[in-house]
């Protein structure tokens, strides 16, 4: 479905599961429409079948069990899983018309995530030479519980960040999640956190001004 609470942006939360392959179409096609002024621009919640999705970092060595599919992603990054109970949201922004500074869409985006699970009850944070989001996991250590990979054409922004509300977490095993093997992985539910999606979506619905006035350089906007 698709909602609009922004007049430049259209919404499309997607409840049903969406293959990566074709995603990824869908966002180049949305690229190519932003560019041309054909279409709004988007912000788009989706859940994908299992896969393994490769970044143009990607190191062959860490790719440890090929159990899903395996696909190039265009983004930035390393090897990511997405799967059943996770969120993922694709940001298609045009930043010709928003500063031209792709450090702060990116810095804007680990904001948006951040102040969100701040609204669900979880502490989280960047930390330095860490891609991701990060929290204290249930033994106390810190684990990941969002990635982030985006790319860039046209000026015109492509992917965006995951968030694990419940997946299968056996399932990130099969790689080495973004190059970082120091540290586990951890969910909203293995928080003991019963968040439906439609509850995570609409949190990030509610700060989403708040991420496009970052976007935009009011930088006290987002943590």
């Amino acid at each position: 479905m698709s909602a609009t609470t922004n007049t430049a942006i259209e919404w499309r939360l997607s409840r049903e599961r969406i293959p990566y392959r074709a995603a990824l179409a869908a966002m180049e096609e949305r690229n190519r429409l932003i560019h041309t002024r054909e279409a709004a621009e988007q912000i788009w919640l989706l859940e994908h079948p299992p896969v393994y999705t490769a970044g143009t970092s990607a190191a062959e060595a860490e790719l440890i069990d090929p159990r899903f599919e395996v696909v190039e992603a265009g983004r930035g990054g390393r090897y990511t899983y997405h799967g059943p109970g996770q969120r993922v949201g694709y940001i298609m922004l045009d930043l010709a018309q928003r500063g031209r500074d792709v450090r702060r869409f990116v810095a804007s985006v680990e904001g948006w995530v951040i102040a969100t699970l701040g609204d669900l009850g979880v502490d989280s944070w960047r930390a330095p030479g860490r891609i991701g989001i990060w929290t204290r996991g249930p033994l106390g250590g810190e684990a990941k519980i969002g990635a982030i990979g985006v790319r860039v054409r046209r000026w015109i922004t492509m992917h965006g960040f995951s968030v694990n509300i419940a997946p299968d977490l056996s399932h990130f095993s099969g790689i080495v999640p973004c190059g970082i093997d120091e540290f586990g992985v951890t969910s909203l539910a293995d928080l003991g956190l019963d968040i439906a999606p439609g509850a995570f979506d609409a949190a990030l619905q509610a700060r989403a001004e708040d991420f496009l006035a970052a976007v935009g350089g009011e930088e006290d906007r987002l943590p």
